[in-house]
């Protein structure tokens, strides 16, 4: 698993993660019962506090993207229901919202914020 952060992202590192792995799970990049390195591992390879990763993996469980089993570890569940439930639709709306304000704040319009959406979706597929 490849996952990175970003140290000039306005967003917090748990969720950077939290959204890297999901989209991986969700394209089956991950599979169903791959197994996640462990808290502390992810946190020395990534340099962060090992509760960074702890939220990471409990916000993904909250989302049913992974379960969690105490001394067994971490492993992909099946990717929650393609449903676009109110709350998910409200995420992915939020997350719209927050990227287009990047976008515009560093100069970019419409026509690129697409671009790169496409690429990153492009890229998220190819690494499966």
């Amino acid at each position: 698993m490849i996952v990175s952060l970003d140290p000039d992202s306005a967003l917090p590192p748990y969720e950077q993660l939290r959204r890297q792995i999901a989209a991986m799970v969700t394209l089956g990049a991950l599979q169903p019962g791959a197994r996640l390195p462990s808290i502390r591992q992810l946190a020395a390879d990534l340099d962060v506090a090992p509760g960074t990763i702890a939220r990471t993996y409990r916000e993904l469980k909250r989302d049913g993207f992974v379960d969690q089993r105490g001394r067994h570890g971490t492993t992909v569940a099946r990717p929650p229901s393609m449903d676009p439930s109110p709350d998910h639709r409200e995420r992915l709306s939020q997350a719209a919202r927050d990227y287009a304000a990047l976008a515009g704040e560093i100069g970019h319009d419409v026509d690129d914020a697409i671009v790169e959406v496409r690429a990153a979706f492009t890229e998220l597929s190819n690494a499966r």
